[in-house]
Parts: structure tokens; C-alpha cells; sequence
């Protein structure tokens, strides 16, 4: 544990050594995958989390260079030449993540009342922690709910699923899209970010990477259902997971299979069962505020459109696996079925739709800030 005292610029520098040679100790192929930020629940601080490919065998920190100076070595860890990256948030202001021949380094700049720095283990996974704790709460102002992006799905050579009298499914959710945007802007005040708003398609990977880039706070990914039983109906609204029916594999197959449309597709094999199982540990916390959203979404379909309620489920869906935020994929109807194809397809639809889903937000949204300010 490392203590500071009074309002300071903190400089946390974490040396992360490929010292060990590969092969020779158990867990050796480590790598860190990504840095990430969340704040504490308690509202006195951040968790700056190092992801790594499997688990560091040994580690340690020790002050460095004068009190504010900390350094924390990761032993057989070096950087992943993919590695992602994820903007800064108070009291982070800045930081540099580089490899300096076999090395890597994450030099983190702190700003604020910061009394306490350590670094730990993630019991749920093989991620490295390092705790920053503020002498009081953190200004709240930072962490408003303040950015909403939204997904809609397909889109381009991409199609998606075709209804009975060739309604298509990139244009019903590009529809719905644009009108729960305006709801957010017009009605909650919140900046809406779109992964498109055009007929153009968006490679899955990159819609939640650029979430992130674009500092949302939730991510909502809208598309339509499809079945060879064309009675099939009623709404499903998704969080990242590991498919429980059959039924929720089916959906996630469908939707994942349109990275046949991308021109480099081995970013997704690294995508296997072991890795969903260490995104769900990692991703806990998104994942309690994701399930939440996604039960009132489908409460507010059944209660206030009318429409069957086929309930909340988890699969691995491609497009939510880089948001670092809660992220939800909603299925707003089967296509497939006439009926319902042509009522998402209406203007008086794509209404009811949006709306459904801005009331839930909206929710989402005073919960969310309730819970920063208790």
C-alpha cells in the first residue's frame, strides 16, 4: 500500500518485463491485451485494469523515483502487438502504453486529492488491478450519464434478414435508430453517438471499439429477427454471454455471420468459449447494468407496444465483445413474420418502437446516476 498526501499530480509508471523465458515457467505465453478505467463503487476513486491473455506468473510494485512514483513489473508479460486501448477518466488525465524492446510501459498521469495506490490480482480473472483511492468522492460531475451510442445494425452489402414483401432489416433499424436518437437528445439531454447513420456498413469489431473512442456510457445495438416459421414473433433484447438455449445460439449465429462482409476476419478467432467465460468475469459489473436495461426494455415492449415478450437472454454476440460499458443488442421483431414486418417497417411502428426503448433508458439513465450519488 502507498500513501500520499495532499492535492498531488501523481505519476504511476508500470513496467510490464518480458524477463522470463517463454516455455520455461507455466502461463509463460501471457500478454496484456488492453487497458481499461472504471470507477470504484464507492465513488473514492478508479481501477485502471491491465487485461492479460492468461495468468501472470509474478508481479510486484514498490515505490520509484520519489514518493509519488510507483512502478508495477509484470514478470513474462509483454505487450500484445493488437493490444486495445481506452480513453482516460478522472482522476486520469493521461497515459502512455509502449514496449521498448521486449518491455512494456504504462506511465499513467493522476490528478487530485489521491491518498492510496496498489496493485492486486483479480480474483475472477487473470487481469491485474491497480486501485488509485481519492482522500474524498470524486467530483460526480465526471461520471454523468452523458453519452448514448447507438448501433444499428447491418447495413450496406449487408442487408440483414428480408420480410415477406422485401423489407429490409439494415433500413428498419437505421429507421428506429434516428428516432431514439432524437428522443435522447430532445427529451433527456444526453449526446447520441451512431456507429452510421447512412446505408454503410461498419466491420462488428469496430462499432464497439469506437463506442469506447467516443466515451459512452451505453451501447445499444437494435436489429430484427428472422425464422423459417414465419408465425415465429415477439421481441428478445440480449447482453454479452454465454448462449443457455438453443434458440439464443441461433440468434447470435445469424447475427455474427455477417462478418463474411469483412475483408480481414481473423481478428475473430481469438473469440473461443474460454475467452467469452474470461469477458463475462472481467465485464461483471457492465454485465449487472446491461441485464437490468435489457429487462426494462422487454417490460416496456410487452407493457407499452404490445408486442410478446420473449425475455432476456445471453449469447456472444460479436458486436457487444469491445464495449466497455453496459451494452445491450435488441431484437425488435421477426421480420420474417408478416405482421410483424410490416408493423416495423410503419412509421407508427418505428414510433412505438423507440419510444419503448427511450423509456428505458431513461430509467437506466436515473438509476445509473442514483447510484453514483448514494
Amino acid at each position: 500500500m502507498h500513501h500520499l498526501n495532499g492535492n498531488s499530480r501523481l505519476v504511476l509508471t508500470a513496467c510490464v518485463l518480458a524477463a522470463l523465458v517463454s516455455g520455461l515457467v507455466p502461463g509463460a505465453g501471457a500478454q496484456v491485451t488492453r487497458i481499461s478505467f472504471a470507477e470504484r463503487s464507492d465513488g473514492r476513486g478508479l481501477v485502471v485494469r491491465l487485461h492479460t491473455a492468461s495468468r501472470v506468473q509474478a508481479f510486484s510494485d514498490a515505490p520509484a523515483g520519489g514518493q509519488q512514483a510507483f512502478e508495477v513489473t509484470l514478470f513474462n508479460t509483454p505487450l500484445d502487438p493488437t493490444h486495445e486501448t481506452t480513453p482516460p477518466i478522472h482522476p486520469v488525465t493521461s497515459y502512455q502504453l509502449q514496449e521498448h524492446g521486449g518491455h512494456t510501459s504504462l506511465r499513467i498521469d493522476v490528478d487530485g486529492d489521491v491518498m492510496d495506490v496498489r496493485s492486486y490480482r483479480d480474483a475472477r480473472s487473470t487481469d491485474i488491478l491497480i486501485g488509485i483511492q481519492t482522500r474524498v468522492p470524486m467530483d460526480t460531475g465526471r461520471w454523468v450519464f452523458d453519452t448514448v451510442v447507438i448501433d444499428p445494425g447491418h447495413g450496406g452489402q449487408d442487408h440483414g434478414a428480408l420480410g415477406p414483401r422485401g423489407e429490409r432489416e439494415k433500413d428498419i433499424v437505421l429507421a428506429v435508430s434516428m428516432k431514439l436518437g432524437s428522443y435522447l437528445e430532445d427529451l433527456l439531454g444526453v449526446d447520441v453517438i451512431y456507429t452510421r447513420t447512412n446505408d454503410t456498413f461498419v466491420p462488428l469489431n469496430e462499432r464497439g471499439r469506437f463506442a469506447n473512442q467516443a466515451g459512452g456510457k451505453l451501447f445499444v445495438s437494435l436489429h430484427a429477427n428472422s425464422a423459417p416459421d414465419r408465425r415465429a414473433q415477439g421481441t428478445e433484447t440480449f447482453f454479452v454471454g454465454m448462449h443457455k438455449s438453443d434458440a439464443a445460439r441461433r440468434v447470435m449465429e445469424r447475427e455474427n455471420e455477417v462478418i463474411r462482409f469483412e475483408e480481414d476476419t481473423s481478428v475473430y478467432e481469438q473469440f473461443s468459449p474460454d475467452d467469452l467465460v474470461r469477458l463475462q468475469l472481467t465485464q461483471s459489473a457492465y454485465m449487472r447494468h446491461s441485464e437490468a436495461l435489457a429487462a426494462e426494455i422487454q417490460s416496456q415492449f410487452r407493457d407499452r407496444v404490445g408486442r410478446r415478450n420473449r425475455g432476456v437472454k445471453q449469447a456472444g454476440f460479436y458486436v457487444l465483445w469491445s464495449a466497455s460499458m453496459p451494452a445491450v443488442l435488441v431484437e425488435l421483431g421477426f421480420i420474417s413474420n408478416p405482421a410483424e414486418a410490416r408493423f416495423m417497417a410503419s412509421d407508427e411502428g418505428q414510433t412505438y418502437l423507440a419510444s419503448a426503448i427511450f423509456r428505458s433508458i431513461r430509467a437506466f439513465k436515473q438509476s445509473y446516476e442514483k447510484g453514483l450519488h448514494d
